[in-house]
């Protein structure tokens, strides 16, 4: 072989090899905990990709979605993404809008990252809900929409209510202190809302005549204090709980808030004392 000729031929080999393996080495950075969606078109899901290498990734991405059960896994269909450009060294946070077929209750799908003939980057774990989570709010208060009071001055939790068609009543056109149903939810306020003042001694009349309460804290004005994500009063046989704001975050759109808020009102219906938690034995 000619002498430049196998020169040639080594650069296109080592070209080839220094461009794969700079494909190679994106990463994804997977999440601690799975993304929790809803059911239905163009839902959100982020993802984190790392280019630890000294060359540029810059490739067409696809996102493959599979459901999962304990014993199969089921491929849905594969859509293009975008075009995605990583320098080297760099970490960049992308969100992907995604659709999810129906489910009737919680359910595991997973979406890799590929890009080429199929070289998967990595995966996301999406757990997919439906979208009637807060109808077990008419279970707890027995469907009467006398028996829900909502306080909501910044209207964080009403429209959630009323998309999923929970009757309650408007406790910012009642006396929240006359109010005897079977469950107050209150919304973050702050000292610029008419609520505002006198609403703890309001919120303690209401739950020592017997009606628990959850109730969301505004966020704290100051950040020199550690406070507990959620914690309960004690109240007669049931309690108020208080809840950070963060934990029911983007109330509507959100699944993760919306179960975590049912979780606070069956906490408050029915306290529980705290415990130690109970480990699996070490094998």
């Amino acid at each position: 072989m000619d002498m430049k000729l196998a020169n040639m031929s080594a650069l296109a080999v080592a070209a080839c090899f220094s461009a794969g393996a700079a494909w190679a080495q994106i990463e994804l950075v997977t999440n601690p905990a799975p993304q929790c969606v809803f059911l239905g078109d163009a839902r959100s899901v982020s993802a984190t990709f790392h280019n630890p290498g000294g060359q540029d990734f810059d490739q067409q991405i696809r996102a493959v979605i599979s459901q999962t059960t304990s014993a199969t896994v089921v491929p849905l269909g594969e859509r293009p993404w975008k075009e995605l450009r990583v320098l080297p060294g760099q970490t960049v946070l992308e969100s992907a809008q995604l659709d999810f077929p129906p489910v009737k209750a919680e359910t595991t799908f997973l979406v890799q990252w590929v890009y080429g003939t199929g070289d998967i980057i990595g995966k996301t774990e999406v757990l997919v809900y439906p979208t009637n989570l807060l109808h077990e709010l008419k279970l707890l208060v027995d469907a009467n929409e006398d028996n829900l009071g909502v306080l909501d001055p910044n209207n964080q939790l009403k429209p959630a209510f009323r998309h999923a068609a929970v009757k309650f009543v408007d406790l910012a056109e009642t006396e929240l202190g006359s109010f005897h149903g079977k469950l107050a939810v209150v919304g973050p306020s702050g000292p610029d809302d008419p609520e505002w003042r006198g609403l703890a001694d309001r919120i303690a009349k209401v739950a020592q005549k017997g009606t628990p309460v959850v109730w969301i804290q505004s966020p704290p004005q100051k950040r020199d204090k550690l406070r507990p994500s959620f914690f309960t009063v004690p109240e007669n046989t049931n309690a108020v709980v208080m809840v950070q704001p963060g934990l029911v975050a983007g109330l509507p759109d959100n699944p993760q808030s919306q179960l975590n808020l049912l979780y606070f009102c069956r906490l408050a219906l029915n306290p529980q004392p705290l415990t130690l938690p109970e480990f699996s034995p070490n094998p």
